[in-house]
């Protein structure tokens, strides 16, 4: 019976000044005092609910995680994990090109569509429950990480132990285009490379080195080559060099791969393993990184997935439900075979870019979603 729930007051426009603050308080993944600012701003708005709240200490360099546990009458049993990151790819100072504002329907601002928009209906939809006295179907715990932009390296372990105490995790990513959710996501492999050449002076004795960033190119192009229907490849960052008058003697960058089939990403990681350099005066080493593994849709999600549309069509909207690229920490979970609905946060586009933004007239359905869906999950 998820009637209660989607009579709740929610209102978008009374949301958008809680959510500002939280898109105006940057936090690029790679500045651990700038993550805490707001993992500090979402723990005080989950304590003012009267949540538990624990900060777990960062690892590796990065931020710390929140982890909020609410009061509930079966509170031993396994709950459900409302589980997202607070981290983004906009450094710091991202608000002057991309400040937080509102044109319309558009409501734009540096992680406000992936994925701060989503998090934030999610606290809000337990706000109302809470407020009007709903009982939430199992006891509910939000677990807010750090690291998730760059592949979640020191946080995996941390999400996997919490979800395997839990019976459904809901993960608010942003939705599909037309707002669909996710029942399963694509494999992911992250790679490290790097060129070694030979230096020289680059004025007098250029013919004497081996350029680190020539072989480094090279590779580029023949990394990127091998993209087929089933595997993707691409370098993202790449550097290389430090004085212009000398030929650079290292040159660093980062591949990723994205498959639908984890056969397929592990061929691709042989592949990439298995490069060589182009000649034999240049070194090449590749290492394996961060790994998403396949998370394939199974009976139980698809149950789930089936509530979720029955909330939606109560609310008076339906929903589709794919498999999607792009990885979130949803992966880990459903590979778990932990029942797991991706892609519940909020509608919009421009995700990594300066045009990122949400449609406002998307918070209050995917909040009513959110919230039917704790009410009966």
């Amino acid at each position: 019976m998820v009637q209660p729930a989607l009579d709740l007051p929610f209102d978008a426009e009374a949301m958008i000044p809680g959510l500002r603050a939280w898109v105006e308080c940057e936090s690029p993944t790679f500045d651990a005092a700038a993550v805490n600012r707001m993992m500090a701003l979402a723990a005080r708005d989950l304590a003012l609910l009267g949540a538990r709240v624990e900060t777990i200490p960062g690892r590796m360099g990065f931020g710390d995680c929140v982890r909020a546990s609410f009061p509930h009458p079966r509170a031993h049993e396994p709950g459900i994990l409302v589980m997202g990151h607070l981290d983004t790819v906009h450094p710091v100072g991202t608000l002057a090109p991309l400040p937080f504002r509102r044109d319309g329907n558009r409501l734009y601002g540096p992680g406000v569509y992936d994925m701060k928009g989503g998090n934030y209906i999610a606290v809000e939809a337990i706000r109302q429950l809470i407020r009007a006295g709903i009982a939430t179907s199992r006891p509910v715990t939000v677990l807010l990480t750090s690291d998730e932009e760059v592949g979640s390296p020191s946080t995996r372990d941390l999400i996997e132990a919490e979800a395997a105490r839990h019976a459904v995790v809901l993960v608010p990513e942003p939705a599909r285009p037309d707002g669909g959710v996710v029942t399963g996501r694509y494999a992911i492999a992250r790679f490290n490379l790097r060129a070694i050449g030979k230096p020289s002076h680059a004025g007098a004795r250029l013919a004497d080195g081996r350029s680190a960033i020539r072989e480094m190119c090279r590779q580029v192009v023949a990394i990127e080559a091998m993209t087929s229907d089933d595997v993707t490849y691409s370098v993202g960052v790449i550097q290389g060099g430090q004085w212009v008058n000398c030929v650079a003697t290292f040159c660093d960058a980062e591949s990723l791969s994205m498959a639908k089939r984890q056969e397929d990403l592990d061929q691709a990681v042989e592949k990439m393993l298995a490069l060589r350099p182009t000649g034999n005066d240049v070194q090449l080493v590749v290492t394996r990184g961060v790994t998403r593994p396949v998370w394939e849709p199974d009976e139980r999600v698809m149950a789930l997935y089936g509530t979720a549309r029955r909330v939606a069509q109560a609310i008076g909207f339906d929903i589709n439900h794919q498999s999607a690229g792009g990885g979130s920490d949803g992966n880990f979970t459903g590979a778990m075979g932990i029942p797991t609905l991706d892609g519940l946060g909020v509608q919009g586009a421009g995700g990594h870019t300066l045009e990122e933004h949400l449609l406002v007239e998307s918070l209050v359905p995917r909040a009513k979603l959110l919230a039917g869906l704790l009410q009966v999950a």
